[in-house]
């Protein structure tokens, strides 16, 4: 952290349970493209029906796999998180594009990347502050 950014006092378990809320989006970012990569198969179908074609299945799973990596390691963690924004906004956009409820779910994991990442990330804290509103008094 650079000398000139304010330590902000962070509890032992406010870090861990970010580091466990972000293992969340790691694992299923993580184990799908793996997964994409192993057997495409599976994957195909869901790819056409949202209208991508077949062929891209390894290039696109290797993009998920290489964002779940950089979210998961701390000296590129908001680079991975910016990252998965954008990757899990592409795959909003899609689910929407077809009519498709699913549409929620990239936004769900990506509510827990950003939620992971300010409760591990002392600077990404710092960035978002959480400022409460003082009551006004009616005169």
């Amino acid at each position: 952290m650079p000398k000139d950014t304010p330590v902000i006092g962070k509890s032992n378990k406010i870090v861990w349970a970010g580091r466990i809320i972000s293992a969340l989006p790691v694992l299923l970012m993580g184990s799908g493209g793996v997964m994409a990569l192993v057997n495409p198969a599976p994957v195909r179908p869901t790819f056409t029906a949202l209208g991508y074609p077949a062929h891209l299945v390894p290039v696109i799973a290797v993009v998920e796999v290489i964002c779940a990596i950089l979210y998961a390691m701390p000296q590129t963690a908001v680079l991975g998180a910016i990252l998965l924004t954008g990757y899990l906004g592409g795959a909003t956009a899609s689910h929407v594009r077809v009519g498709q409820w699913l549409f929620i779910l990239p936004v769900a994991v990506g509510v827990l990347v950003w939620m992971g990442l300010y409760l591990r990330d002392a600077r990404v804290r710092f960035l978002i502050p959480w400022r409460k509103v003082a009551a006004h008094s009616s005169s």
